[in-house]
């Protein structure tokens, strides 16, 4: 079989992978869903959805850094990366071991279009394409909603010291703007910023993930003297880009009630 990943490479596969070594935690959950969790054969720590996967599925590292050797003796028919969780080095790494499929999700079509893959390399077509069509029912709904609510001017915070926030050509921004938000940080990925700079964005909303930083009720106290509204917000319904987004586009419409 031969596929083609979102990065445009060319992968062969010799027949439909059975033992797959998933290093991307929304990646798995997706696997999961799509009814492949006895072809899972390795995660990484922080393959947290199911919880009961990282009791019994081999753990090899984490989405920076793999231990090579657990990978390799796993025997995996299949490695899915992805762009920004993984780095170029090691898709390189695990090339030596088995075929690496390498995602590269910034909008939902990239979501969907990625469920659509795995449909086809797993051999769940059928299953795959009705969770597609499931997301885009509720993301319909979403955007009648939306459409009536007023554009507020936000940030997304995604870590302190240094602050970082989503920018430009993420799938976090994607997210925003589904739900009419305007990300004042226009400008590269992942930017730094500053309270004072923040001060002078005159934000509407002021919006601390729980992930990767795990942003507290103590941190509101930074920015609410001079931000109307500070939100700690769940990040995996902004950033998981697989079948969690069933259940991000009906956590979205309490910013519209």
């Amino acid at each position: 079989m031969k596929i083609q990943d979102q990065l445009h490479r060319k992968i062969e596969l010799k027949a439909t992978p059975e033992r797959i070594v998933s290093l991307v935690p929304s990646q798995t959950e997706l696997l999961v869903d799509l009814g492949l969790e006895n072809s899972i054969a390795g995660i990484t720590h922080f393959c947290v959805h199911p919880a009961h996967l990282l009791k019994v599925k081999t753990r090899v590292g984490g989405t920076k850094k793999v231990n090579l050797r657990k990978v390799k003796v796993l025997k995996p028919d299949i490695i899915l990366c992805n762009k920004e969780e993984n780095t170029k080095e090691m898709v390189e790494e695990l090339e030596k071991i088995a075929p690496v499929h390498v995602s590269d999700v910034a909008t939902l079509e990239d979501a969907y279009s990625l469920m659509h893959d795995y449909g086809q390399i797993f051999n769940c077509v059928e299953l795959a394409t009705t969770m597609v069509d499931s997301i885009r029912k509720k993301e319909e709904s979403l955007r009648k909603l939306v459409q009536n609510s007023k554009e507020r001017r936000v940030a997304y915070f995604i870590w302190n010291k240094p602050l970082m926030v989503a920018g430009q050509g993420t799938f976090i921004n994607e997210m925003l703007k589904l739900n009419n938000f305007r990300n004042v940080f226009e400008v590269d990925r992942y930017p730094e910023t500053t309270l004072s700079e923040v001060e002078d964005l005159k934000l509407d909303l002021c919006m601390l993930s729980s992930e990767p930083f795990p942003f507290k009720e103590e941190h509101i106290s930074l920015f609410d003297e001079f931000v109307q509204e500070v939100e700690i917000v769940n990040g995996e319904y902004f950033s998981w880009y697989g079948s969690r987004l069933l259940e991000a586009m009906d956590y979205f419409k309490q910013f519209h009630l």
